[in-house]
């Protein structure tokens, strides 16, 4: 099976690419998904309590926007109903591959075309479409003896519905973004809520409500006041890029605005000593929700700070030696941005390992193309990641280079272009030197930073710097071959 693009991945980062090759004439196209279903991170991440902390008329498409989101934030069942009913208004339905796992790829230097093998058959593509983004390799770390625990245990992106945590002791390890959602959701039903909290997180109010039924009439009969919504949502958002690159001393008043909402949610002064940050406030996520705190005061609720020793049979023994019963442990540890593709073998020009040439380049060129692997574009790579703003903006963005860079390929008849090495290690060389002194460099660790210490994540900028850096897909970066010959334009 030919075809010009195959994309890999149906979220957001997927579903956003396909829209666009059909806008600009290309229809030869498919779109692989590992899954019998498609959705992306809002049909994986199904947990309780899941949901977005960037406001719903942000969080979605410039052109799809949606007049009837019935909440200010929108929640995970929502979000996963919005991008249904975009590939359906979009007619993209056709173009799916449902259980179709990518398991490895290979450039073909002779034809200029990549080999795709999956597991329901192979394909054969002109360009190739990465839209599987950083987020979507759990991270579950070992601890000793786990093998052995007798209960039940899963990772918050992998939740399993089918066990019933009433009236179970169950521990939940991490606290980051997903717990501080579920958390709240599985208290009132467990008798025993264990939390193993390596680190405290900041925490703001979520200034989250219904909108009313008024407000989606005035939506939908008046279009310009979405694009009020988002613009006022957009600058409220990107406004805090100030603080994160350029006065991280403002962080001081947010840090108190998040002590306040502490002291205001618990009244008991040992267990807010345990809630209480020592970093700087953005060198982590910064957390937005209202009912995690009042949770944690619950008397089934204990906060436990010194670690895991072990995991036994049906216990686990923490770092202080304490043995405390379980029945069920949830990691809600994150994921693997550093080996996000591992699962996947991605070879390019002369057999090159996409993993390795990451590695050796300490990122991508715009966070989209890697040296010496033509004719390959990624969405929401390497630094484009964002602490502060809604990712579909930079997706839209990631997108409309490839989709740029896919028609010059496809309509120049092009063998193949590459990011020449030089040009991808200048643009590197200056990315990183813009993270140096940011918020993110203060100190604290965080998934923002690799083994080795390098922010190969965040994007160190206005969005809207980004959007200007894509605008076109500047083909004079790249080494272009033609079907006889190779020369540089």
């Amino acid at each position: 099976m030919e075809y010009d693009v195959v994309i890999v991945g149906s979220g957001f980062g997927g579903i956003c690419s396909a829209i666009k090759l059909k806008e600009a004439g290309i229809d030869n196209f498919v779109m692989l998904e590992k899954d019998e279903e498609f959705g992306g991170t809002w049909r994986v991440n199904s947990y309780p309590g899941a949901a977005c902390d960037i406001p719903s008329h942000l969080y979605s498409f410039s052109f799809a926007q949606n007049a009837h989101w019935s909440r200010l934030f929108p929640r995970q069942d929502e979000l996963l109903a919005y991008t249904q009913r975009v590939v359906q208004d979009y007619a993209l339905e056709p173009h799916l591959r449902l259980g179709h796992a990518l398991q490895s790829a290979q450039f073909d230097e002779a034809s200029g075309c990549w080999r795709l093998s999956t597991s329901k058959g192979e394909y054969i593509a002109r360009t190739v479409i990465f839209a599987i983004g950083l987020l979507g390799r759990p991270s579950k770390p070992h601890f000793p003896g786990a093998e052995r625990f007798r209960g039940a245990s899963f990772h918050s992106a992998q939740w399993d519905h089918s066990i019933d945590l009433r009236g179970k002791r169950v521990a939940v390890i991490g606290s980051g973004a997903s717990a501080v959602q579920f958390v709240p959701e599985i208290q009132p039903q467990v008798q025993q809520l264990d939390h193993y909290q390596r680190t405290a997180h900041w925490v703001l109010p979520r200034p989250d409500r219904a909108v009313t039924r008024i407000e989606q009439w005035l939506l939908v009969r008046v279009p310009p006041l979405q694009q009020l919504y988002r613009a006022k949502h957009y600058v409220q958002f990107e406004s805090r890029v100030v603080m994160f690159l350029f006065m991280p001393v403002l962080a001081k008043v947010m840090e108190w605005q998040a002590l306040r909402h502490l002291k205001r949610q618990v009244p008991d002064p040992s267990l807010r000593a345990k809630l209480v940050p020592d970093y700087t406030l953005g060198c982590k996520r910064v957390l937005l929700t209202n009912d995690y705190y009042p949770a944690l005061g619950q008397p089934n609720v204990k906060v436990l700070k010194d670690g895991i020793r072990e995991i036994r049979d049906h216990s686990i023994v923490t770092g202080s030696g304490e043995e405390r019963p379980v029945d069920v442990i949830i990691y809600a540890t994150g994921f693997d941005v550093e080996h996000a593709y591992g699962p996947i073998e991605l070879r390019g020009r002369e057999g090159r390992s996409f993993a390795q040439a990451l590695e050796e380049g300490a990122g991508a060129y715009k966070g989209a193309t890697v040296a010496g692997f033509p004719n390959f574009f990624m969405i929401t790579g390497p630094n484009t990641l964002l602490g502060h703003n809604s990712m579909v903006y930079m997706i839209e963005s990631s997108v409309r280079y490839a989709v740029d860079g896919v028609r010059q390929v496809l309509q120049g008849r092009l063998h193949s272009v590459e990011v020449q090495p030089e040009v991808q290690s200048a643009y590197n060389r200056t990315l990183q030197r813009k993270l140096k002194g940011t918020v993110w460099h203060t100190g604290c660790k965080s998934w923002y930073l690799d083994s080795r210490g390098r922010n190969l994540v965040i994007w160190p900028g206005f969005t809207f710097h980004y959007r200007h850096l894509t605008r076109r897909f500047d083909i004079g970066s790249y080494t272009v071959r033609r079907a006889a010959a190779e020369r540089l334009l």
